[in-house]
């Protein structure tokens, strides 16, 4: 009978152990936020500074991908960071990710928001544990107490600039075909609105004005469908370079000329090389520079308090410009565009 006691008890410590020995969800499987009070600790324990990003896939778009490369080039083991990392484009699952690492103890938070809104609560529970956090390439609607720091780009800004300059081109008419990016992101927001601006006005038509999600194909998509329709259009108007593309090549497909003297005007964002290339050769007709570098400078702040410097900016913006077929150079390309 002892014999089989024993027995028994080995079997129930061993499972005991088993389960004491479990591993939490990671960041690739984002929980949902918790009510934890346990402050995390200050720094990883071989001296490295714990980072958790929070940011889109880098498949999203070539702007992306520039930006995601940026912070693993920054973010690195030599440089004295111990990073962690989540992409999505779905708010809620960075909601969840974000949640996950302020429980996992990391030392600073750093986000680009897939969408504006739903993240007060978890940067308040940031905040409670102690957990800096930096913003960056987009905004959200919170209290900027929440946050050590933005480094962004003006959304809003961009969007004025290529209105403004397709108000400048005098043309008869303004049939606009918009393409949106992902709806409530910060970059589909600042580009939309000065162009809803004008709708309303009525100094510009809206032919149509759908999401793509940034997504290519699907901006090709949107286009074959006004084509077929057959309601006329002359401009283009698509929330980053590759909706652009997928728009182009539902023009070409059809017939219809586009860029330099052609029938539809064709505006862009981000500046990738290629699609800087097609506004040189005059396939395209504007390009809205959109900077992905926020990373250096968001090392910066960070190391300045760890040396327990104080921040001298709450918001950084990214200066950018466009460019435009009539006026860009070789130089250009090579000084501002994106990737290859």
């Amino acid at each position: 009978m002892k014999r089989i006691l024993a027995l028994v008890l080995v079997a129930v410590l061993t499972l005991g152990l088993v389960a004491c020995g479990s591993t939490p969800a990671g960041p690739d499987q984002p929980s949902t936020p918790g009510t934890s009070g346990d402050t995390p600790k200050s720094s990883a324990g071989d001296g490295l500074i714990k980072v958790g990003i929070v940011n889109n896939p880098p498949s999203e778009s070539g702007y992306r991908a520039a930006n995601v490369a940026d912070f693993e080039k920054v973010f690195t083991e030599a440089n004295g960071y111990k990073t962690s990392t989540f992409y999505s484009l779905k708010n809620d699952e960075q909601l969840n990710a974000a949640a996950q690492f302020i429980t996992d103890g990391v030392d600073y938070l750093l986000i680009s928001a897939a969408a504006t809104d739903g993240w007060t609560n978890v940067l308040e529970n940031a905040q409670k544990a102690g957990i800096k956090v930096f913003l960056f390439d987009r905004m959200m609607n919170v209290d900027e107490s929440l946050f050590e720091a933005a480094v962004v780009s003006d959304m809003a800004a961009q969007g004025r600039m290529a209105v403004q300059w397709l108000l400048d081109q005098k043309l008869p008419e303004y049939n606009v075909v918009h393409i949106q990016g992902a709806m409530g992101s910060d970059a589909q927001i600042g580009r939309t609105t000065p162009l809803d601006e004008q709708f309303q006005k009525g100094t510009m038509k809206r032919v149509a004005q759908q999401t793509a999600t940034w997504d290519e194909a699907t901006a090709k998509q949107i286009v074959e469908s006004v084509i077929n329709s057959n309601e006329s259009f002359n401009v283009i108007y698509a929330e980053n370079d590759g909706m652009a593309k997928g728009a182009v090549a539902a023009l070409d497909e059809a017939g219809i000329t586009h860029g330099v003297n052609g029938d539809v005007v064709v505006i862009g964002f981000d500046c990738n090389k290629w699609a800087l290339r097609e506004v040189l050769a005059g396939n395209w007709n504007l390009d809205v520079q959109c900077s992905p570098f926020q990373a250096e400078k968001i090392n910066e702040m960070i190391q300045d308090l760890e040396a327990g410097k104080t921040i001298p900016e709450k918001i950084v913006i990214n200066e950018e410009t466009y460019f435009d077929a009539a006026t860009i150079t070789q130089e250009d390309i090579d000084k501002y565009g994106l990737g290859d």
